[in-house]
């Protein structure tokens, strides 16, 4: 392959010569491929496994589905489980397999619902962050605020607002187009357009730390209430403890969000004001994968935390259980 000089490729080279500029990106060596398509696919063969069964479990109970809460938690699962199919597919095709496009048209197109699936991800929990905090902050008036129609809607607002900024590269925001800066990390990408993206996503991040820090510092507030009253635990408000306990479980997911997004954005603001070197290329190629571990890490928290959630799966495991104990009696059966 030819020597790809940093000074050079991140200019209008891109669209004369699409076949040497990508190679430029294709930065993994022999050595660190194979770990990491272990990595992309065990961790997402999981987290397609689990996220899919958040979803079951969530459509098919009559009750959970009709929640406004566990409709913001299947457009997560949704979010997650398309997420880690684009990015995979993408991801693995690219930096594993080395398979150059055509052209940046086709390589925008598979960006764009790498955006999309993950932007709705970070969107979804800002939407259960704002539902929780308006369940802390006006708990009488909750059910009048948040019904299910209204979440819906908003839920329909976010995903169309979010595929419509995805898609700006594709419509005419690339570098290419605008005979502008490129991204060093994203091929035929605008600085510009990244700058903006980081900026949401901050932004995003922001929103969500303050609304769960002011739940975490209600749920506080309300323990410490109890113990200054000399409360038990059995009178307390059953609702009221449940409500906490979903913002402490939203909460472990925010911090889970963090970790696994901050290395990325980090690097990402840096390649906007210096050159990045091949070394910080590949780190920037293992930190996003540390996205699908978010994804992952979300259905096994609901999974953990949630009673209606674990229930309905120790009663769907049970089901299969009984299935399985009866198709093994009439195997014996017919042997004997």
């Amino acid at each position: 392959m030819e020597e790809c000089n940093p000074t050079e490729i991140f200019t209008n080279l891109q669209c004369n010569s699409t076949m040497l500029y990508l190679k430029c990106f294709m930065v993994l060596n022999q050595s660190e491929k194979p770990f990491i398509a272990v990595l992309c696919f065990s961790i997402g063969g999981l987290c397609i496994i689990e996220n899919s069964l958040v979803l079951y479990l969530i459509f098919s109970s009559s009750k959970l589905r009709k929640k406004p809460s566990y409709i913001l938690l299947s457009s997560l699962a949704l979010a997650d489980t398309l997420a880690t199919v684009t990015f995979v597919s993408s991801f693995l095709s690219f930096h594993v397999f080395n398979r150059t496009i055509s052209s940046k048209e086709i390589y925008l197109l598979k960006l764009t619902g790498v955006n999309t699936s993950f932007t709705a991800s970070l969107g979804s929990l800002f939407l259960m962050a704002f539902d929780r905090y308006i369940c802390i902050l006006r708990p009488s008036h909750y059910k009048q605020l948040v019904t299910r129609r209204r979440v819906v809607v908003a839920l329909l607002v976010l995903w169309a607002t979010v595929l419509f900024l995805s898609f700006l590269p594709l419509l005419g925001w690339n570098c290419c187009s605008l005979k502008s800066t490129c991204s060093q990390l994203f091929p035929f990408v605008a600085n510009s357009y990244l700058s903006s993206w980081i900026v949401l996503v901050m932004v995003l991040l922001a929103s969500i730390i303050y609304a769960y820090m002011h739940v975490l510092w209600k749920a506080h507030q309300h323990t410490a209430n109890m113990k200054k009253h000399h409360l038990e635990e059995s009178q307390q408000n059953p609702k009221r403890r449940i409500d906490i306990r979903l913002a402490k479980t939203l909460s472990i997911v925010l911090m889970v969000l963090v970790i696994c997004w901050l290395p990325g954005l980090l690097l990402m603001a840096y390649s906007l004001f210096s050159i990045t070197d091949n070394s910080v290329r590949v780190a920037f190629a293992f930190c996003i994968t540390l996205c699908l571990v978010n994804s992952m890490v979300n259905p096994a928290i609901y999974a953990l935390r949630s009673k209606e959630l674990s229930s309905s799966l120790r009663r769907i495991c049970s089901c299969l259980g009984k299935v399985l104990g009866n198709s093994e009696s009439n195997q014996e059966a017919e042997s004997s």
